[in-house]
């Protein structure tokens, strides 16, 4: 009998315990990386480093962290707890922020962000696999979306009250408040019930209940699966024309709000977070009644519509109100991303080792987008530079339209 053609197993029930307690991860692990990203540069700044320093060793983290999504796939499909492996990741991000803290010289940080990438990277990918694995594929929409809501809570709520530290105290607490929001996260996590969390429904086999590992399609199925190709290539495109898209708006804000640039810059960060707090479960809940295509193709049709805004415009409350079609592309996406890819592995185990390899698309997409966009906004103006976006984010919207089914059946 092939994975295809076994029986599913019945409905899991999990408790209310380690459904709240996956709350409350998701919300201390949202907060405690809320104290990475921004607030590095800022401190790093105020301890006398070079610009091109502080570049180098952001780089190197992020690159770090886009290598580790492949083999953390792999790791998490092989490894029988997901909840150790997301409890140690949650650990070593906590060790990232002390060492910065502590001791903020080049070796010592540029370590710390590339263990700060690497297990961060693993925190991503463990999240929906231990809420595969708790609540099984007919409930993970819904639990995606809840997963959005408690993460991007988690993230207002701590980037609000770091930024008050740093004003108040240094910019040296935040990383210590960053660290502490991961003691939170552990207690959380050991409140989830590791009986509750079921190895096969956790890699995409759900009737596996043996200790021996379950039969596993071949690794090669993810470059075989058109489907899985299709969606990891328009992630590509996206993040290659999203991930540009707020540094060139920086570029201009001194020019119009002058010393209220940083302001505006953070209401533009808030501004979509709050939005994904709102919407999330509702997004999860529909994705189930309507289906993943049609919120699939909205989160990306609101990118090309958003950057030909930000085209046509530089007033400061239309780029705020511009911001809110990210917010709609971020709720989306960040529910039907793991959703869509449990859709397309189900049955195979490779759950996670798609993960990974949808991540490394999109990661290299990231990466590849502000040094496209700013060559382009430098040769051409700033205008080009979203003109050039426009045009990426609209061919993701075409292959989406064009080449991408809908995944529910496969389900």
């Amino acid at each position: 009998m092939t994975i295809a053609q076994q029986p599913l197993n019945a409905e899991p029930a999990p408790s209310e315990q380690s459904l709240r307690a996956l709350d409350g991860v998701n919300f201390f692990v949202g907060g405690a990386l809320a104290g990475f990203g921004p607030f590095v540069t800022v401190f790093l700044g105020e301890q006398d480093w070079r610009q091109a320093d502080i570049g180098f060793v952001l780089t190197v983290g992020g690159i770090a962290g886009l290598v580790a999504q492949y083999p953390g796939g792999e790791l998490l499909d092989a490894a029988r707890s997901k909840r150790l492996v997301l409890g140690l990741g949650i650990s070593v991000v906590a060790l990232s922020a002390l060492m910065i803290g502590l001791w903020p010289t080049y070796a010592v940080v540029l370590i710390a962000l590339v263990l700060q990438g690497v297990t961060g990277g693993f925190v991503g990918l463990s999240i929906p696999a231990v809420s595969l694995g708790l609540v099984g594929q007919p409930a993970l929409a819904e639990r995606l979306g809840r997963n959005q809501r408690f993460q991007s809570a988690g993230s207002l709520g701590a980037a609000g009250l770091m930024g008050a530290l740093g004003y108040a105290l240094s910019n040296r607490v935040i990383f210590f408040a960053a660290a502490l929001l991961a003691v939170p996260a552990l207690v959380a996590l050991t409140r989830i019930r590791s009986a509750e969390v079921d190895y096969g429904r956790s890699v995409g086999v759900p009737d596996h209940h043996k200790q021996t590992a379950p039969t596993r399609a071949r690794r090669a199925m993810l470059w075989t699966d058109r489907s899985l190709v299709t969606f990891a290539t328009c992630l590509f495109l996206f993040q290659m024309a999203n991930a540009s898209i707020l540094p060139l708006i920086g570029g201009t804000l001194s020019h119009h709000v002058g010393r209220y640039s940083s302001l505006s810059m953070s209401v533009l960060v808030i501004v979509p977070q709050i939005l994904v707090v709102l919407a999330a479960p509702w997004i999860g809940r529909q994705a189930q009644n309507w289906g993943r295509r049609p919120l699939l193709l909205v989160g990306f049709g609101a990118l090309p519509v958003r950057a030909l805004l930000l085209t046509l415009t530089t007033d400061p409350a239309l780029v705020v109100a511009a911001q809110l079609l990210d917010g709609i592309s971020a709720t989306v996406l960040g529910v039907l991303q793991p959703l869509i890819i449990a859709d397309l592995t189900g049955r195979t185990g490779r759950f996670n080792l798609a993960q990974g390899f949808v991540g490394t698309f999109s990661g290299v997409g990231a990466s590849l987008s502000t040094t496209l966009s700013g060559l382009i906004a430098g040769n051409f103006g700033l205008t080009a530079g979203f003109v050039a976006i426009t045009a990426i984010a609209l061919i993701a919207l075409l292959v989406a339209w064009g080449l991408l089914p809908e995944t529910r059946q496969r389900a």
